[in-house]
């Protein structure tokens, strides 16, 4: 959530257009963070997502915009249900299709970004088989992010809305294939160029990547937009949904960072509603954050009442008009000083009944106060004519500091005495207590077969623990304290968050699967015999190495499937952080094609100088060294490494019988010789600790020589 106040920009009078005229002036609804799914399980909430995403596009009817801009996160899930599915598919036919006429003409190529293989445009309005009335543009978020490597490389939810061609999906981008190639390719941003009367408009969609990756790429100026030459009698809009607010070192996007040619930054994800244009010390753009239609954490940001907003804009002019949301059910939080109140109110920390009744009659204050909120809102609505809503049950939260007090009561039974009268009876209560500063050094080692989590303080209740858990927190500390022998930490706690969050039931066995074969021909890389009481501080070194070139390029690597279609050759650098003019004859955006793979074949390490022959240890025998035949015989043709893009994937599917070739040839000149190769079975659902022991011991047997 983001922390900012508004009071530092007060005094600055918003943007206007001062004389419009309608036949120049775009009109655009402006929403991101939709979460359409989100608790879509709860008899209570269920539906409150969909509800507000209608009323969305009901506000976009009313006011007749020319199209709508999202910025991030439509759906909850990375792999939205079926019923959210339909209902979106559902909402979006009865609302942006018609007979409307679209006043803003498509100056860019409409085949920029469509489905390979395929003839239909990617802007839904150019197929002359639609008939589209409002249309929508979207870049995916952190939630609806784009995964896998099929061959119709990686897709996700607005891929589907797209081809069905009820949204027009923008801001995807390609994924490099190697260490190598992410050294030289940046993020490349095409965007979509509209006019109306005399007012030209560019879209810039940047999708969610790594926050570390793309503070990287901003700092590097290896961000490229391009754009028009003409770009200053251009009103250049740049969605993007990244952190705003930092949450540790390079976790978050700088708001100074962008290009001077942008007019307006969009940003999603943040979920606090800041829809007065914020301007940004030492750039002329502003800032713009509509924040969440929906709160999916009761959190203070998520109290601010929700809005969109009416975006017009008219040459370089542009004014931005908050429109609040009367489908959200409100929501009202307040935090209490446990300590502080006893005194003032005169009552025992210890007693536990008279703690409860105080509770209990701020609790009913607060749902007092969310009702008489959503009546005032409802009157000011029927002063306009609109109709009115019946009183939804609204959500309360209410945050205990807990310290002086010896024992609290359970929340969630502390809830069941407001069934009916709130929306979140489970966590209406939340306790915690003041940090409290620690000396250095006085701290115990942690076993590994016991570790000390941050939810283990012997003086937290059992609330304060769950309301403290945190997935990935957990999965951190504990692979901290497991001191891993083959396993990396870091490799390992994002392989497990993709198996949490992102649903991909692979991600922790493509990992160890990895990360043990980079292990292995680590190992055997080493000519140098080994004896078996080495064996430990071979690995522990290799496997060192192997998590300080996954740190290194952590920050490097997109998230995993960003790829749509592939940049040029796009290595010229750019005097802003986010600029790069195509000003070459020709078209306004040309691009250079991508040079062909250079081929690249696989051999054998190179021989050494031969070392004195040591003699063999007791009881065992030295494989002998690899042949010439054995070098003669590896030396192949490699395919091309295997991209996410869609052309690229589809290209490669008539290239693998030479790969199929070497592999056979690589397997026969291996059984010659007398070392055993590892083959790994599926891994099942066993502990991380007993897989890393079975595969310790099977990089055992391979590195030891037989015995006789």
């Amino acid at each position: 959530m983001s922390d900012h106040s508004e009071d530092e920009h007060e005094g600055i009078p918003p943007p206007t257009i001062r004389n419009a005229y309608a036949d120049d002036t775009i009109k655009i609804m402006l929403a991101t963070d939709n979460h359409i799914g989100y608790l879509e399980r709860d008899p209570i909430r269920g539906q409150d997502s969909i509800e507000a995403f209608k009323e969305i596009l009901q506000l976009a009817v009313k006011h007749d915009v020319d199209f709508i801009l999202l910025a991030g996160d439509l759906f909850h899930e990375n792999r939205p249900s079926r019923d959210c599915l339909y209902q979106v598919m559902a909402l979006l036919r009865e609302y942006t299709l018609g007979d409307r006429p679209i006043q803003v003409e498509l100056l860019s190529d409409p085949n920029d970004g469509k489905a390979a293989g395929y003839s239909f445009p990617a802007i839904n309005y150019e197929d002359p088989n639609l008939n589209i009335s409002i249309p929508m543009f979207s870049i995916h978020g952190n939630h609806d992010d784009p995964q896998g490597a099929g061959p119709e490389g990686a897709l996700c939810a607005l891929d589907m809305l797209s081809v069905t061609g009820l949204i027009n999906y923008m801001g995807k981008i390609d994924l490099p294939t190697n260490d190598a190639e992410a050294q030289d390719t940046g993020i490349a941003v095409r965007p979509v160029l509209l006019r109306k009367g005399n007012t030209r408009l560019g879209l810039y969609g940047v999708g969610n990547v790594k926050d570390q990756r793309m503070h990287f790429e901003l700092r590097s100026n290896r961000v490229r937009m391009y754009m028009p030459k003409d770009k200053d009698s251009w009103f250049n809009i740049l969605l993007l949904h990244q952190n705003r607010v930092a949450h540790g070192p390079q976790q978050s996007v700088p708001e100074g960072m962008f290009d001077d040619s942008i007019d307006l930054v969009v940003w999603g994800h943040e979920h606090d509603c800041r829809i007065i244009p914020e301007p940004v010390a030492g750039k002329r753009y502003f800032i713009t954050q509509p924040g969440s239609s929906v709160a999916t954490s009761l959190a203070d940001g998520e109290a601010i009442e929700k809005h969109v907003a009416l975006l017009k804009i008219q040459g370089k002019e542009f004014e931005l008009t908050p429109l609040p949301l009367r489908s959200v059910r409100p929501f009202v939080i307040d935090d209490i000083d446990l300590s502080e109140t006893a005194e003032e109110n005169g009552f025992d920390l210890s007693d536990k009944i008279e703690i409860g009744k105080f509770l209990k009659n701020r609790v009913n204050e607060l749902i007092e106060k969310a009702n008489e909120q959503w009546d005032e809102r409802n009157a000011r609505a029927v002063e306009e004519g609109e109709p009115e809503l019946p009183r939804p049950l609204p959500l309360v939260r209410l945050k205990v500091e807990t310290s002086g007090a010896s024992e609290m009561s359970n929340p969630v039974r502390f809830g069941q005495d407001f069934i009916g009268r709130i929306a979140n009876p489970r966590d209406v209560l939340t306790f915690h207590r003041a940090k409290k500063g620690g000396a250095r050094g006085t701290k115990s080692k942690v076993k590994a077969d016991e570790p000390e989590l941050s939810i283990d303080d012997p003086e937290l209740t059992v609330s304060e623990k769950l309301s403290k858990v945190r997935v990935h927190t957990l999965v951190r500390e504990y692979l901290a304290a497991q001191e891993l022998q083959l396993l990396g930490e870091a490799g390992m706690s994002d392989a497990i968050e993709m198996f949490v969050d992102k649903d991909d039931l692979h991600a922790i066995q493509t990992h160890v699967a990895g990360t043990l074969k980079s292990l292995m021909k680590g190992v055997q890389a080493n000519e140098i015999e080994v004896d078996a009481d080495n064996i430990d501080e071979l690995v522990e070194q290799i496997r060192g190495e192997h998590e300080q070139r996954y740190l290194d390029h952590r920050h490097e690597e997109p998230a995993k499937g960003k790829g749509k279609a592939k940049a040029g050759n796009e290595s010229d650098a750019s005097v802003d952080s986010m600029m790069m003019d195509v000003d070459n004859e020709g078209s306004d955006f040309e691009q250079a094609s991508d040079p062909p793979p250079p081929k690249t074949k696989g051999r054998a390490a190179p021989k050494k100088a031969a070392a004195p022959k040591k003699a063999p240890a007791r009881g065992k025998k030295a494989a002998p060294p690899p042949s010439d035949e054995d070098e003669d015989e590896i030396e192949e043709e490699v395919a091309p490494p295997k991209r996410t893009n869609r052309a690229a994937v589809l290209s490669q599917s008539t290239k693998k019988a030479p790969a199929k070739k070497a592999a056979t040839k690589a397997a026969a000149s291996s059984s010659k010789s007398t070392q055993s190769s590892l083959s790994f079975q599926p891994a099942g659902r066993t502990s991380t600790r007993a897989a890393a022991t079975r595969a310790k011991r099977k990089v055992a047997e391979t590195i030891e020589l037989d015995s006789n």
